[in-house]
């Protein structure tokens, strides 16, 4: 085992201590607690403060957390890559499915392409990183609209060009409020050659660490390959795998 820096892991203990008290502790009881004389937890106190994590409040003179360790922790969600994040099991979800697998972002009314993991079938899917699709007629983009309030899946309709890419494009609001409903109730989406005919894609929502869904992954083919049968057996891969990414954003699936 790894030797321990006493003064170190005294101050995070107090340091712990204090950010689970929000209306503030007094040195006393942090003397108590940590079982350190209060010169001690004092000089430690003092620390902490010189760093900017902890505050104290001139009337009360109790110990308050700082948004410090916000601070800290917001940068490493803010450089998470996606990407990065993702490819391991967007590759691994093509291996068992060996279908064309894509992730992809919203952007406004839109979702853009930032990943593709191409199957090895002989008959390959033409996609693009960086091409975008409307959110009503795709998979992932259905998947992603189905869990935002009302108010914005009304005003992504309504600010929308809807129209019939084809014949099975859903352009009748009330029918795609009940689509969304149905989305959620299975944890995934379809796009039955509603954005373009002979191909078929089910998707499924990718959720961040504050619970929002933003992203999701799609497995994509020939129609004549992507059965109903083949559809049902992807829907089990394709919503764990969008889980182990919602995971590793920080969400909690469970």
């Amino acid at each position: 085992m790894a030797e321990i820096v006493q003064s170190l892991d005294r101050a995070l203990n107090i340091l712990e201590i204090v950010a689970k008290n929000e209306n503030g502790i007094g040195i006393k009881e942090l003397s108590e607690r940590t079982s350190l004389h209060k010169s001690t937890v004092h000089r430690l106190l003092h620390s902490l403060i010189y760093k900017g994590f902890v505050e104290q409040d001139e009337i009360t003179g109790k110990y308050f957390i700082t948004f410090k360790l916000y601070e800290l922790g917001i940068n490493k969600i803010q450089n998470i890559d996606l990407v990065k994040i993702a490819r391991p099991y967007v590759e691994e979800l093509m291996d068992k499915v060996d279908e064309v697998v894509h992730l992809v972002v919203r952007d406004g009314n839109y979702i853009v392409y930032v990943d593709k993991v191409e199957s090895k079938n002989t008959i390959r899917m033409f996609s693009t990183i960086g091409k975008r699709t409307p959110l009503y007629c795709s998979s992932v983009g259905k998947a992603i609209t189905a869990h935002l309030s009302e108010e914005e899946v009304e005003e992504i309709w309504n600010s929308s060009d809807v129209k019939k890419f084809t014949p099975t494009t859903i352009t009748d609001f009330n029918k795609f409020k009940e689509e969304l409903k149905n989305i959620r109730n299975l944890g995934y989406a379809i796009d039955n050659e509603e954005n373009e005919i002979g191909v078929r894609c089910i998707g499924a929502p990718i959720f961040n660490i504050d619970g929002k869904v933003e992203s999701a992954i799609s497995v994509s083919g020939p129609a004549n390959r992507m059965t109903d049968e083949k559809l049902n057996e992807i829907s089990n891969y394709i919503r764990y795998y969008a889980n182990k990414i919602s995971e590793r954003l920080g969400y909690n699936v469970n």
